[in-house]
């Protein structure tokens, strides 16, 4: 037995024999409190009954009181009492422990259960708070995104959004639904879709988001992809010429890759150059010129590449992990390749070797299918031109013709103009009814036809008389309008005759023009007439005459009148402009924004301006004046350009001769040098007259003395005559036959093009 349990033993008996001796409520008080000192102790409960029993037997055998064992039992139970008490309380947090440790066990059940659902799940999975910082992520989100739950928290900005991307979007606040680019760790980009919940959980009433992500790359590039193709196609389905589909291909190519620039060659034969076309910057090894040109290794990479299968693509360099560019040949005949670059070396997945390989496809059949029409449209205006009339013009003339219907660019509007044996010139202009290849058929015919009239002398309305005819016997010819006229240049007398034509316009130097609106008839083929009307009008010197087709001057909501009085206007500041200006002027102004919507045909001639006098003192500085003067009669005369410098530059060299020569000993401004120029039907001959003597032409006149040479070889003749009133310089030269072009250039194009 312990001290401490004898201790006890010790008290409890003493405490009983009190009780036992006088039982009170103090008593039993002891007995309580000897029950808690047993609790605290750690006495046991059957030690303590043996000895209260033990000491009740013997105190039994002691007295005889009858009320002994009662009171005895009495201060047992008090005793018991405290240990009752924390008994029932020991059960009762034994059952609360074994009730909580079964519900820890249930929510850890169910804490495995979520995780393993979680990261069961093959999209991405992730629970944000109210600031947007994930903190909880599954292992499919770190798969996606790679960045996985060891290093959650992740704060905004999350390390995969992309700084350059879109706008990233809050969380449960502006979409439950939306798709961004992110980029993992390894560099990919990505597209992701993103689908989140608002919650609030129930022991701190905060806000969280609960979200999945799937990656949707695959349908993301998809769709981008057909989008590409639809803006490249769109972007070159109204280019009509290979010219026309690089200029608007590569640059939508290159913005769709992210290239920084583009270059194409094309090789027009095996063994020519090939033309160099760029957009973007400017290549290494491509020259920044507006026809730019490859140096040695650049042609190189672009020959090997066309001569690779068609659709066909490579990396440079090849074999490389990061690359810089691609090469492709476009087309399918092996004579034209492309070369793309990139801004900075990046590496080429799957999906972009497949978005490359669909934009240069739709490329090559754009540029297939512009070369098909190249090949058209050249056929049909070569044999458009050769029907219109012949390629060299007498002088002073110009023609110009605008089809308004693409791609092939062909109409029933016709000009011609016919040289006679007689020196004057027939002039017919036509419009048949209708467009394109029909009314072309019928236009060829009646051009030939009043052709071959005209070389039979026949006048304007004997013309149109026989022409009826002939438009009778023609299907489709019915209602042809025509306007014939026959040019005297010598006379400036013009006889005409209209068949339901738009009436030709006059302008005399410095005036507006005027309307010839006599001689006017029905159109061919419509009624029988014994005979068409005819009439005359005279052309002043430098008069300039402009014959044309109604697609000129009518148009949708303006009234027909008001394009007379613009091309009226247009020829009151025309008289100094060659003929070819002068169409170039007029078609100018009256060209609506959006483009004719009629053919166009029109013929423009300048009659020989009066002689040009002019008398100048003998001084160097008098010839400024001088120069410009004749340049501006050589314009009015329909001189060329290049032609009239020559002459200028001629003329002033025979008037410095005179200056220097003739007048060397001359000190005032009695002397004077005249200049008179003229012009007939085909030559312009100038005359320079001094009233002094040249002094003998020097044997060896070394750096100097060679304007005689000079003028020589300006002119076609030069006759110089001396004689003791004055020296008289003649100089003339023939006009030449003017060029009318077989097609017209590509219009909107040019080759060589940058961006």
């Amino acid at each position: 037995m312990t001290s401490v349990l004898a201790a006890f033993l010790d008290a409890y008996a003493n405490a009983l024999r009190r009780h036992l001796d006088s039982p009170t409520h103090a008593t039993l008080s002891e007995g309580y409190e000897l029950g808690r000192r047993a609790l605290v102790e750690d006495i046991s409960l059957l030690d303590l009954t043996e000895h209260h029993f033990r000491f009740v037997t013997d105190e039994s055998a002691r007295t005889a009181d009858p009320r002994l064992a009662e009171n005895a039992l009495e201060f047992l139970l008090q005793t018991l009492a405290a240990l009752d008490i924390a008994t029932r309380g020991y059960l009762d947090g034994t059952r609360r422990y074994e009730q909580q440790r079964s519900r820890a066990d249930d929510l850890a059940g169910r804490d495995a259960f979520r995780t393993a659902l979680v990261e069961s799940l093959q999209d991405g999975f992730f629970v944000a708070d109210a600031d947007g910082t994930i903190v909880e992520v599954n292992s499919a989100f770190g798969a996606l995104t790679g960045y996985g739950a060891a290093e959650v928290p992740y704060a905004l900005p999350h390390p995969w959004s992309v700084p350059s991307g879109p706008r990233y979007p809050d969380l449960g606040t502006e979409a439950s639904r939306f798709v961004i680019p992110i980029r993992h760790r390894d560099g990919r980009q990505l597209w992701l879709a993103v689908s989140s919940s608002s919650l609030v959980e129930p022991e701190n009433n905060e806000q969280i988001f609960v979200g999945t992500i799937r990656d949707v790359t695959a349908e993301h590039d998809a769709q981008a992809r057909d989008q590409a193709a639809s803006r490249l196609a769109t972007a070159v389905g109204a280019a009509t010429s290979v010219v026309e589909v690089l200029a608007v291909g590569l640059d939508e190519l290159r913005r769709t890759v992210g290239a920084e620039s583009a270059v194409v060659s094309v090789w027009p034969t095996r063994n020519a150059a090939p033309e160099v076309y760029m957009s973007g910057a400017v290549e290494p090894g491509v020259g920044n010129t507006a026809a730019p040109k490859l140096d040695a290794a650049a042609s190189a990479l672009l020959e090997r590449a066309r001569r690779r299968p068609p659709r066909s693509l490579s990396a440079i360099p090849d074999g490389a992990e990061s690359s810089e560019g691609i090469l492709a040949p476009l087309g399918e005949i092996g004579d034209a390749a492309l070369w793309l670059r990139f801004a900075a070396p990046r590496a080429i997945t799957a999906a972009d070797w497949t978005l490359f390989s669909l934009l240069i496809g739709h490329l090559s059949l754009a540029v297939q299918r512009a070369r098909n029409f190249d090949q058209a449209r050249s056929t049909s205006l070569t044999l458009q031109r050769a029907m219109l009339g012949p390629i060299e013009l007498p002088p002073r003339f110009s023609v110009h013709y605008e089809p308004a219907l693409p791609p092939l660019e062909i109409g029933g509007d016709w000009y011609d103009v016919v040289p006679l044996k007689d020196g004057s010139i027939g002039v017919v202009v036509g419009d048949c009814v209708g467009r394109g290849l029909s009314a072309a058929v019928v236009m060829g015919q009646l051009r030939t036809a009043a052709r071959a009239l005209l070389l039979r002398h026949t006048g304007p309305a004997q013309l149109l008389a026989e022409l009826d005819a002939v438009a009778g016997r023609i299907p489709g010819a019915m209602c042809t309008t025509v306007f014939a006229a026959v040019l005297d240049p010598t006379t400036g007398i013009l006889r005409y005759s209209s068949a339901g034509h738009m009436p030709a316009i006059v302008a005399d130097v410095g005036a507006r023009g005027r309307l010839l609106e006599d001689g006017r008839s029905v159109p061919l083929a419509t009624f029988e007439m014994p005979s068409r009307p005819e009439a005359t009008a005279m052309l002043s010197p430098g008069a300039t005459v402009v014959l044309f087709t109604d697609g000129l001057v009518e148009q949708r909501g303006v009234d027909i009148d008001e394009g007379f009085a613009k091309i009226a206007t247009v020829l009151a500041d025309t008289s100094g402009k060659l003929p070819r200006e002068v169409a170039d002027a007029v078609l100018s102004r009256l060209r609506p924004a959006a483009g004719y919507d009629d053919d166009v045909a029109m013929v423009v001639y300048r009659q020989p301006p009066a002689p040009l006098k002019i008398s100048v003192a003998a001084h160097a500085d008098r010839l400024a004046a001088l120069r410009r003067s004749l340049k501006g009669w050589f314009a009015a005369a329909a001189v060329p350009h290049d032609l009239a410098s020559d002459l200028v530059a001629a003329a002033n060299e025979a008037c410095s001769n005179s200056i220097e020569h003739a007048y060397r000993d001359a000190g005032d401004d009695e002397h004077i040098v005249e200049l008179t120029a003229t012009c007939d039907t085909q030559t312009v001959a100038i005359v320079v007259a001094d009233s002094g003597t040249w002094k003998p032409r020097s044997a060896d006149p070394g750096h100097r003395g060679r304007g005689i040479d000079m003028m020589r070889a300006l002119t076609e003749e030069l006759d110089i005559d001396h004689t003791d009133t004055g020296t008289t310089v003649r100089m003339s030269i023939t006009l030449p036959a003017i060029k009318s072009p077989v097609a017209n250039p590509l219009r909107g194009t040019q080759r060589g093009f940058r961006r």
